[in-house]
């Protein structure tokens, strides 16, 4: 078995959760948040807590579907509780972000501004070079931060591009400094 299936999930206050096999709801103030359980998964809940279950005679064949599918709870409820976000910089000459509503446009030294929409659920922000993109899916939050990343990834000579906070980019001498080298 799993050690992160075997942990039980505790719902905070302001979550709901209802389970009607094999679907999950699960409603907070952030929004609300839907899941399909793997026929082999099953739940219980009682107490404020939930508990994941596999199926007796399959352990075998479900020990990745176990672990996953209690992550994937805990992060629903996370989400709905608290919301996940992730920060992108903009670094390079000229590059401007602008957030309106659920819609961010790009000036990225292309020859036209790149717009990118955000998907229900999801919200931009910018401020001073910095995007934030939140919502209360993780997975959604995350592959919408990857998509606008793989716009202009940042490139390894003068560092421009879109990285991640906190990302550390490796950086490569250029020609200038071979040829001083030597011969």
């Amino acid at each position: 078995m799993s050690k992160i299936g075997k942990k039980t999930i505790e719902i905070t206050d302001g979550v709901s959760v209802s389970y009607k096999s094999p679907d999950l709801k699960v409603v907070g103030v952030k929004g609300e948040l839907f899941f399909r359980l793997p026929k082999e998964i099953d739940l219980k809940i009682e107490d404020n807590k939930i508990t994941v279950l596999q199926k007796k005679g399959k352990e075998d064949e479900t020990k990745a579907l176990f672990g996953l599918s209690r992550a994937i709870i805990a992060n629903m409820i996370t989400g709905v509780s608290k919301g996940f976000e992730k920060k992108l910089e903009l670094s390079g000459v000229g590059y401007r972000a602008v957030a309106s509503g659920n819609n961010l446009t790009l000036s990225l030294g292309y020859s036209h501004p790149v717009n990118v929409i955000g998907k229900e659920g999801i919200t931009f922000s910018v401020t001073e070079g910095i995007i934030t993109i939140s919502g209360a899916d993780k997975e959604l939050v995350g592959n919408t931060a990857a998509k606008i990343r793989s716009i202009r990834p940042p490139e390894p000579y003068k560092g421009k591009g879109i990285k991640y906070v906190g990302e550390k980019v490796r950086r490569k001498a250029g020609k200038v400094a071979k040829t001083i080298g030597g011969k």
